[in-house]
């Protein structure tokens, strides 16, 4: 019996796209003053959009089955190969990259925070409400 249907799961996708997006903040903080590096991102847009536009095939054991169109990929990691900050190749803006990881850490924390609510009250209903 699920008794909060699907939020705790949605919840703990939610923490892991925060968790891949702060490894990735961390990396482009990391290689600042790395030549030609390109700073990576993480949009969780990009990878709806791709999953629209990218049908696949479905293994289907009856011709009359219907195809379906859904792309299992990696969160959404992309390179910016475009755009480069300094005259060394390198595409990190610390300044945007500070705060893209203070945005993070928000969204992260509401998430757990949130998370931790669903957890109290279940344990409120096991002990009977005392």
């Amino acid at each position: 019996m699920n008794i909060y249907g699907s939020t705790i799961s949605l919840l703990e996708r939610g923490l892991d796209f925060s968790s891949v997006k702060g490894k990735a903040i961390s990396q482009n903080i990391a290689n600042v003053d790395t030549p030609n590096y390109k700073a990576k991102k993480v949009s969780f847009n990009d990878l709806l959009i791709e999953a629209k536009t990218n049908p696949i095939n479905a293994y289907r054991t009856n011709e009359r089955h219907m195809d379906f169109t859904s792309k299992v990929s990696q969160p959404g990691v992309s390179n910016s190969s475009n755009f480069r900050y300094r005259n060394d190749g390198n595409g990190v803006d610390m300044d945007k990259e500070q705060a893209d990881l203070a945005a993070n850490q928000i969204y992260y924390n509401a998430l757990v925070d949130r998370l931790n609510g669903k957890f109290n009250t279940l344990q409120n209903v096991i002990k009977g409400g005392r």
